[in-house]
């Protein structure tokens, strides 16, 4: 795969986008999001990527990409030295439910607030238009008391972050388009030990069986990285009015069985499928 291969966006937005000359700025353009929407981006921009795109984290790197591209990430702490230009921001960089998990409460608190604080004081500099901030799903389980306690605190700072991106784009007459980001598909999946799709594509590479541990019917759908961000720069480079928070899905649920199937074929995996018996209840 070369640059010019890389898979695009597609629509409108990506036809605004390709005729505009709008900075796009990715603020946590290391995680699985930012890469898979790098990559989107290059193959839309060719060569007026370089000159169109900035990208930023938790530290200054290089960035590699499929086909051997390389993208110059910047730390976060210069996001406030960026010339003001009509601006697209992505402000992907969040620490995740994980790091809940391995931190404590203020600590974590702290840390996504500087995250957030640094991105929100810079917006006005730089000359942003329009604003995506990638909520969760965890957003409708704050209240929750059977879910865990990381992940109600993770959404309870997503839906700060909401607030937060919303309130400066209304005072602004701007734009944030906010998704609530269930479960994905596409290139640069992390965490590959913990999502059940990358666990199942990676014991299909070691030509070993697909191991479901679900005991119970478990059903999910699954949006595409390159249609979510197509959707996404639509909303952005729009001239309606920003809609409310959305949730994102595919065209249909699938059960784990299914999902599992799916993979062997695209694979052309033979060693079968584990799962132990089915057990009454609800999906």
């Amino acid at each position: 795969m070369t640059g010019g291969e890389y898979p695009t966006l597609s629509g409108e937005g990506a036809a605004r986008l390709s005729a505009s000359a709008a900075r796009i700025v990715v603020v946590g353009a290391g995680g699985w999001l930012g890469l898979a929407t790098l990559e989107a981006l290059h193959g839309l921009l060719g060569a007026a990527f370089s000159e169109r795109v900035a990208c930023f984290g938790s530290s200054g790197r290089t960035l590699a990409l499929r086909g051997g591209l390389t993208v110059p990430q910047q730390p976060l702490g210069r996001i406030g030295d960026l010339p003001s230009a009509p601006t697209l921001v992505l402000h992907l960089a969040f620490l995740t439910q994980e790091k809940a998990k391995a931190m404590s409460d203020a600590d974590y608190i702290a840390a996504n607030g500087m995250i957030s604080s640094r991105v929100l004081a810079a917006l006005d500099a730089m000359g942003a238009q329009a604003v995506f901030v990638p909520s969760s799903g965890a957003a409708y389980l704050v209240e929750d008391r059977d879910a865990a306690a990381s992940m109600r605190l993770y959404g309870r700072l997503k839906l700060k972050d909401e607030v937060r991106f919303r309130r400066w784009a209304d005072s602004r007459g701007r734009r944030a388009t906010i998704a609530r980001v269930f479960n994905l598909s596409g290139p640069y999946i992390n965490k590959r030990s913990s999502y059940a799709l990358a666990c199942f594509i990676a014991d299909a590479l070691a030509d070993r069986p697909i191991v479901i541990k679900a005991r119970r019917p478990v059903l999910r759908s699954y949006a595409a990285v390159r249609e979510l961000m197509s959707v996404v720069f639509g909303l952005l480079t729009g001239v309606a009015e920003a809609p409310a928070p959305f949730d994102t899905a595919g065209d249909r649920d699938y059960e784990m069985a299914e999902i599992a199937a799916v993979v062997q074929e695209v694979v052309g995996h033979r060693r079968g499928i584990e799962r132990p018996p089915l057990e009454a209840g609800k999906p």
